[in-house]
């Protein structure tokens, strides 16, 4: 009967330590893969803070933006080496000088069109990404209201444009053809509006002061420089002037901000995800909203 009941204690204390045993494997095997899986993870963060994305943009871009790379550092350890803002063409000028971006923002299509022609983006990236409206500013205080097309043509105001060498220059000479202020090159002859390219004409009965940055333009309204500019509506939100005419979108070509990863970037993934985030993020659409900008796809 001892020795039964002696046999029968031996094969409990041996089961209990089996169970014991199995349950420490089992630990030992679920903090492993826990400890691989924090390991990747960890990996995973060290990659994405290891890269660095360059980005080329438009000038009117130049106080949204930033906020926008603040976030998605703060959101994926992304980083960014010191953004150029430019006027589109000078984008342009400077990837086939032998600059280096990983991602390109203009704001023409015409000018995205150049950089895909002259190969500096991966066509298959573009994406349309922000709209903007063209407006007329004056500087603070100015008491004017309701400034139309019609009285820049008058005479009525002096006004401050983009030189053809900018978007917004182009869109302006655009607008200010259909009331018969600028005329388009011979090549556009009996064209105004969204039919010409804004280019190579010549302003009639009017002599605006121009600038290759829109930025510039709008500083020349905001001291009083000239009565009048016109500009993207983002640069009122940038500048000290308010907006005292809308001018029709039906008078130029549709404002639209293209972006492009560059045919030579070192992380064309990496910049493809930005720009990806910039349109769908709702955090970042905030950003752009908050600078007077709209999502080419609303």
């Amino acid at each position: 009967m001892r020795a039964t009941s002696f046999a029968k204690k031996l094969a409990a204390v041996a089961s209990a330590c089996a169970l014991v045993s199995a349950v420490a494997l089992t630990g030992c095997a679920s903090g492993t893969s826990a400890n691989s899986s924090s390991s990747a993870s960890s990996s995973s963060a060290a990659a994405q803070s290891d890269v660095e994305l360059q980005v080329y943009a438009a000038n009117s871009l130049q106080k949204a933006m930033p906020e926008a790379m603040d976030l998605y550092t703060e959101q994926t350890g992304v980083k960014f080496a010191d953004a150029q803002y430019k006027a589109s063409g000078e984008l342009n000028e400077m990837l086939g000088g032998g600059g280096h971006a990983d991602l390109l923002i203009t704001a023409s299509k015409g000018t995205m069109d150049t950089a895909v022609d002259k190969g500096y983006v991966d066509e298959g990236t573009r994406t349309d990404m922000y709209a903007n409206e063209l407006v007329i500013v004056s500087k603070k205080g100015s008491g004017l209201q309701d400034v139309t097309l019609q009285q820049i043509a008058d005479g009525t105001y002096t006004v401050c444009v983009g030189d053809d060498s900018v978007p917004a220059g182009n869109y302006a000479a655009q607008s200010l053809s259909t009331v018969g202020a600028y005329q388009p090159a011979a090549d556009e002859a009996g064209k105004t509006g969204k039919d010409i390219s804004g280019k190579d004409g010549t302003y009639v009965g009017i002599t605006p002061a121009t600038d290759s940055s829109v930025g510039n333009v709008c500083q020349k309204a905001a001291s009083g420089e000239v009565d009048v500019a016109i500009v993207y509506s983002s640069d009122a939100y940038r500048f000290d002037v308010e907006i005292v005419g809308i001018i029709p979108d039906s008078t130029h070509k549709a404002i639209v901000y293209p972006g492009a990863v560059t045919a030579d970037s070192e992380n064309a993934e990496e910049a493809q995800k930005f720009i990806e985030w910039c349109i769908t993020d709702p955090d970042a659409q905030k950003i752009w909203n908050e600078w007077g900008f709209q999502l080419a796809q609303d």
